[in-house]
């Protein structure tokens, strides 16, 4: 139940005042539903209005000028502006209006007298002008001109300075909330309260105010991440209170180990005895594996479905699409079935009497293993014991389905698998409520990538040697960046860099891109696997667990618009068979310097996990768009990178809390459930069992 102190917060946007029907939507887009969104909007940059004569007038800054007013002057056609001739001691000074004229400023500022402006300096000619002036206001309201003026987001019809009205009115709502924070820490980092600190948040008297290591950016950002590993945390413990049947080492596991045709790698050992543990501690498993392209993810999670197996339990393995759930029961199927553990591969292509004996199958019980898509959680779909839920690449599915899947069975243990190594110091924000298993070693015997950077001015050296590569019985992958907002002009780029491959290399050229459906891309994908395509352009990223040997060149154009951790992702698509395989980063001269890194520690390391921390540092503060597009939660103050050091005292601070007040009910432990309803993480996980 929502604390009372609260309400004037969650109250809707339209309780402030000027948020009518027509205003309602546009600020629900900006900043959110309730009154705490509109509090909660940051400004992303200040205004500073400094006092001047016009004589000093500085083109292109935002200044305050005492003049009279002189004249009215009409425009003489529709397209020229009304203008409002002014001076003070110094100079003249032009006022701008362009389109609709308010007829009554000539009322509410006369010929004759004076009035305080403030704008945008600009040059039109020999004359200075303001156009559109953010203030026109007689002498004695020069007060209400604010030498500093936060700047917010806007959008289409919400200008910045509306916005930022809303917000302060937000801002005059937020009560004083009970303290959550330790004191003496407090006092220690020299923090402020936090309404003091959401209150300097919208006053900043300069551009270092907006910095996110400020001590009020801090307190806000670290209440936010408390909030988050709280939630995780009682998310873990109450995982941990669920019991589910223990299920021991069988002899299944072992004799498909011992027919596998190389030894597991150190890593591999390690992450299986973590899954081991974990499934027979009676208690139900939510672990993620961690692990670079091709270090053997799946293989792992075989054998942990061999014990299931063993102890009469289903597993079910679920991929984002048909080409990589194929694949997954490829390397399946053969070993599992050759120690009498049937598995079946289901996806959205079967139908009619073959997906009916599919299912009946697994509702007796006699296939232990099912592979698929989200066909694997529809209502038909039903399972005799089903225990444990492997899902790849599990970013990729929501909340609700990754539940529907877990659905299938009573105290289902849960295995996440990810081929996106995240920074140690980042682990928290995504994966606090999993158990986390690293495999950071590669399998011997695999060939290096040969990593180049290559201009685009050298473009016609690398078709070249395409064609060559091709002509012997090899193929390639070639990605075109998204340049551009508009999917229809990157799609022509695509387009035409594939017919310019036609051209010099042959027909065999195959293309996917976003505005194609699944099975349109599975069949392209497919035709590739198959060798019926030799160079496969792409828009998009080619999916991560694409399993192709024959491929050995990637050719990745305008590499420099791309992020360390998406390169490394891409390089990884070769150099899966014995054939020497090769990188090509494409890029246009000249290269910054934060690009030139990146292309350095690639031709360096294929190391992912190196890679990922290299990455965290060269993007520095302030991209926490670029790390929600990877699977980071979408923080308000947070910023994962800048408040690293934050994320792992949180972390330890929510354990530290729930280890002495479990059920939060201390004075400190009530206002803590102020805080969570506050940030209101409680409903959003990474990985949120079902039931």
């Amino acid at each position: 139940m929502r604390p009372e102190i609260l309400f004037p917060l969650f109250a809707p946007v339209t309780s402030l005042k000027g948020v009518g029907s027509r205003v309602a939507p546009l600020l629900e887009k900006l900043a959110g539903p309730i009154v705490r969104d509109v509090a909660f909007l940051r400004p992303h940059s200040v205004i500073r209005r400094e006092r001047s004569s016009v004589a000093a007038a500085m083109e292109g800054a935002v200044q305050v000028f005492q003049v009279r007013i002189d004249a009215y002057k009409r425009p003489r056609a529709p397209q020229q502006p009304w203008r409002i001739e002014t001076h003070d001691e110094t100079g003249l000074l032009s006022l701008v209006f362009f389109g609709r004229f308010g007829g009554d400023l000539e009322a509410k500022h006369p010929v004759g007298s004076r009035r305080v402006v403030s704008g945008k300096v600009e040059r039109f000619g020999l004359n200075l002008q303001i156009a559109h002036p953010d203030y026109l206001l007689p002498p004695e309201r020069a007060s209400e001109i604010p030498p500093f003026e936060a700047v917010y987001p806007a959008t289409a019809g919400l200008p910045p300075r509306t916005v930022r009205k809303f917000a302060l009115e937000a801002l005059e709502r937020t009560p004083d909330l009970p303290e959550w924070q330790d004191g003496a820490w407090l006092a220690r980092e020299g923090f402020p309260s936090w309404r003091e600190a959401l209150a300097l948040t919208h006053a900043p008297q300069g551009e270092a105010d907006l910095s996110p290591l400020t001590r009020h950016a801090r307190r806000l950002a670290f209440d936010e991440l408390l909030a988050h590993q709280l939630a995780m945390a009682q998310r873990k413990a109450d995982r941990r209170a669920a019991p589910a049947p223990a299920i021991a080492r069988g002899d299944i596991a072992p004799r498909i180990e011992a027919a596998l045709p190389f030894a597991l790698t150190g890593a591999q050992q390690r992450a299986l005895a973590d899954l081991r543990g974990d499934l027979a501690a009676g208690e139900r498993m939510s672990r993620l594996i961690q692990g670079d392209v091709g270090s053997g993810k799946t293989v792992v999670a075989m054998l942990a479905m061999a014990e299931v197996a063993a102890a009469g339990g289903q597993s079910a393995l679920m991929a984002p699409t048909e080409i990589l759930a194929r694949q997954h029961f490829e390397t399946l199927a053969g070993p599992l079935s050759d120690q009498g553990v049937a598995a079946v591969l289901l996806t959205g292509r079967d139908k009619g009497l073959a997906r009916a004996e599919k299912l009946r199958a697994l509702a007796s019980g006699a296939v232990k293993v099912a592979v698929g898509t989200h066909a694997l959680f529809q209502d038909d779909v039903a399972f005799q014991t089903l225990q444990l839920a492997v899902i790849d690449e599990q970013h990729r599915f929501g909340v609700a389905e990754r539940q529907r899947l877990q659905a299938k069975g009573e105290a289902v243990h849960l295995v996440a698998m990810s081929a996106t190594p995240i920074p140690r110091t980042l682990e928290l924000t995504v994966y606090g409520d999993l158990d986390v298993s690293r495999i950071d070693e590669k399998p011997p015997g695999r060939t290096p990538v040969a990593t180049r950077a290559v201009p685009m001015s050298r473009l016609a050296e690398v078709e070249a040697r395409l064609h060559q590569v091709v002509a012997q019985g090899a193929q390639a992958f070639w990605i075109c960046p998204l340049v551009s907002e508009s999917e229809l002009i990157d799609l022509k780029a695509a387009e035409k860099r594939a017919q310019e491959l036609r051209e010099r290399i042959g027909p065999g050229v195959g293309l996917v891109h976003g505005k194609m459906s699944g099975p349109e891309k599975d069949a392209v994908m497919a035709d590739f696997a198959d060798g019926k395509i030799g160079v496969l352009v792409a828009t998009t990223v080619v999916e991560v667990g694409v399993n192709v040997p024959n491929a050995t060149i990637m050719v990745i154009e305008q590499a420099e618009r791309f992020g360390l951790a998406q390169l490394h992702q891409l390089r990884g698509r070769v150099g899966r068979g014995s054939r020497e395989s090769a990188c090509l980063l494409l890029y246009d001269p000249p290269l910054s310097e934060t690009a030139q890194k990146r292309l350095d520690i690639l031709r360096r390391t294929d190391d992912g996990f190196l890679i990922a921390e290299t990455d965290l540092e060269l993007r520095g503060g302030g991209d926490a768009l670029g790390l929600r597009q990877s699977g980071f939660p979408a923080y308000v103050f947070a910023d994962p990178i800048a408040h690293r050091d934050l994320i792992a005292a949180a972390g330890d601070d929510a354990r530290l809390i729930l280890q002495r007040d479990p059920d939060l009910v201390s004075e400190r432990g009530q206002a803590l459930r102020v805080l969570q309803e506050l940030f209101d993480w409680r409903a959003a996980s990474p990985l949120k069992d079902a039931g």
